[in-house]
């Protein structure tokens, strides 16, 4: 099916159309959505929202760009939707934890990995690789998840987020850079920097 005839059976809501819809886009939805959120289930419950909101929404679609980016576009949106609301409530909790007198463990523990357990070893350093991540100023948290998650291009990037490719170059240039300091201390690996 080609993007015209896509757009065209979305617009009428063909059951087709929005079959072809699910079909060939929601994998990379979820993979998108999962390297903002961390977690399955809520990537999962994201491709909802998303396939829902191409469908609210594709009558308003102006071709301004490929419809593959209009849908990273949308994807990225809901994501940074989802984490901001999941901040606050955490924030919530934390606030209703504390006047309620509970301890909690401080998140600036040493996260150094463990030496002795190989997949904990690696999960830790995943853990500590997502914190130092998801802790990017937000321009750059996605034009780096976008490059080096889902490998896109600078120019498709540049797309999606509405800039330009030299804003993009210099927003990953800064988030390796940023990444880099933070990461130093944890992984000799990242002493020479992040390639």
């Amino acid at each position: 099916m080609t993007e015209h005839a896509l757009i065209d059976g979305l617009i009428t809501q063909n059951k087709d159309a929005i079959q072809y819809l699910v079909h060939h886009y929601q994998k990379n939805v979820i993979k998108t959505a999962y390297y903002f959120v961390d977690n399955m289930q809520d990537a999962e419950d994201l491709s909802q929202d998303v396939l829902l909101e191409i469908l609210r929404s594709i009558g308003r679609y102006k071709k301004e760009s490929s419809l593959n980016t209009w849908i990273y576009r949308i994807t990225v949106n809901k994501s940074l939707d989802h984490l901001r609301r999941q901040k606050r409530r955490n924030i919530f909790q934390t606030l209703e934890s504390f006047l309620q007198g509970t301890t909690h463990e401080k998140i600036g523990k040493n996260l150094e990995p463990s030496v002795t357990d190989t997949t904990h070893e690696d999960k830790e350093k995943k853990k500590i690789l997502d914190i130092a991540v998801n802790s990017l100023p937000e321009n750059q948290r996605i034009a780096f998840i976008l490059n080096k998650y889902d490998e896109l291009t600078y120019k498709e990037i540049a797309e999606i987020m509405n800039l330009s490719i030299s804003s993009i170059e210099s927003l990953i240039h800064r988030a390796k850079m940023k990444l880099q300091n933070k990461l130093v201390n944890y992984f000799s690996e990242y002493a020479k920097g992040i390639k």
